[in-house]
């Protein structure tokens, strides 16, 4: 009987790190003109395919660096909320920092294309400066 026992206890906490695995993936890809960081967080994507496929970009000419985290940091200008990732059931937030200006092109792109909500994250300040 203590050996069952014992075996659960392994098995669990073997377990253990699959349901501590961060849920946002922030990218930063430098290139020649480029320097775009983003942050996708997880709402619906098999942990395991979100770590494997949707945090590894491959783009050309570009140095691109991963990192993960529980949860997007602050500090981002928008956020296309339940963006649906096209031909999938599946759905992330994507948050973006940099050029406040690129919101009235990622903007439409969220609400059109992913069929997603858009989340305006400047202050009033900020947005007179668009």
């Amino acid at each position: 009987m203590v050996m069952i026992i014992y075996r659960w206890f392994i098995l669990l906490f073997s377990l253990l790190p699959v349901f501590v695995q961060a849920e946002a993936c922030i990218v930063h890809s430098e290139g020649k003109h480029v320097d775009v960081k983003v942050c996708q967080q997880n709402r619906t994507i098999p942990a395991q395919l979100f770590h494997e496929g949707f945090c590894k970009p491959e783009l050309a000419d570009q140095n691109v660096n991963v990192t993960y985290a529980e949860q997007c940091p602050a500090g981002g200008f928008g956020v296309c909320q339940k963006a649906h990732v096209q031909g999938t059931p599946y759905q992330q937030d994507i948050y973006y920092y940099g050029v406040p200006s690129d919101a009235r092109f990622l903007k439409p792109f969220c609400e059109q294309q992913n069929k997603g909500h858009w989340l305006d994250r400047l202050l009033p300040a900020q947005k007179s400066d668009r």
